[in-house]
C-alpha cells in the first residue's frame, strides 16, 4: 500500500501552553478539539500537507477505561521512557484497500459509523511511537490549509525512539512518504518545512521534544 503521512501528535501537559511556543516563532494555531469519550484535547498547527497536533489527557477515566484504552495515551503522557508520538496516516491511492499493518479496529464515540482508526499492534510497546491508519480518508483529500507562509510545506518528520529494535508497523510506515523512524538516545521529532530554504532551525527541548528546521 502507498501510504503519506498524514498528520502527528506530541503528547504535552494538560492545557497545551507550549503551543505559545510554537506561535512564537511564526507557527499558525488552527482550531482545537476535544476528544469525547477518548479523554484528549489538542491544539493544533496546520500546514499544506498535514498537521502537528499538541495532544494532552484531560480525562485519566476515559482514556484508560474508554474504548481507545488500547492506545495506552495516558500512560504515554506519563511514562517517562514512553514515546510522546503518534503518526497517522492515509492511502495515496485505491489500488490496495487492505490495512497496511498488523493491528485492531479503534471506533471513537465521537466518530460517525462506520468511520474507524486502525491502530498499529505496537500499540502495547510504548517505546515506539503510536501508529495509526485512517481508511476512511480518501486519496488527495485536503490535509490542512496553505495559509501558513513560514511553515507552509512539510518536507519531512523523522521520529527517533530509544527502542532497541523496531517492530513490524514501524518497518512498514518507515516507507510512507515523508516519514522516517529511527531508533536514537531519546525521544524525539524533527521536522523540515519548505526543505529548510531559509537555512534555520529551531530547538524547543526542555520543554517540547521537537526540533523544527524552516
Amino acid at each position: 500500500m502507498n501510504l503519506e503521512l498524514h498528520h502527528f501528535f506530541i503528547l504535552v501537559e494538560p492545557g497545551g501552553k507550549v503551543a505559545e511556543l510554537l506561535a512564537a516563532i511564526g507557527m499558525q494555531e488552527g482550531t482545537r478539539n476535544t476528544h469525547e469519550g477518548q479523554g484528549t484535547s489538542n491544539r493544533r498547527f496546520f500546514f499544506s500537507n498535514g498537521a502537528l497536533e499538541l495532544l494532552w489527557i484531560h480525562s485519566d477515566k476515559e482514556a484508560m477505561q474508554g474504548p481507545g484504552q488500547g492506545m495506552l495515551l495516558a500512560e504515554r503522557a506519563k511514562g517517562k521512557k514512553a514515546s510522546p508520538f503518534g503518526v497517522i496516516f492515509n492511502r495515496k491511492d485505491d489500488i490496495d484497500l487492505e490495512m497496511p499493518f498488523r493491528g485492531w479496529k479503534y471506533k471513537p464515540d465521537y466518530f460517525q459509523s462506520p468511520w474507524a482508526f486502525h491502530i498499529g499492534d505496537n500499540s502495547n510497546n510504548t517505546v515506539e511511537p503510536l501508529c495509526v491508519y485512517m481508511p476512511f480518508v480518501e486519496p488527495g483529500m485536503q490535509k490542512g490549509s496553505d495559509e501558513n507562509v513560514l511553515f507552509n510545506t512539510i518536507s519531512k518528520v523523522i521520529v527517533y525512539t530509544p527502542s532497541k529494535s523496531l517492530s513490524h508497523v514501524i518497518n512498514v510506515v518507515n516507507k510512507a512518504d515523508r516519514l522516517s523512524v529511527k531508533r536514537g538516545q531519546e525521544h524525539l521529532m524533527e521536522i523540515t518545512f519548505n526543505d529548510n530554504k531559509d537555512d534555520l532551525s529551531h530547538d524547543f527541548r526542555p520543554d517540547i521534544p521537537l526540533i523544527v528546521h524552516w
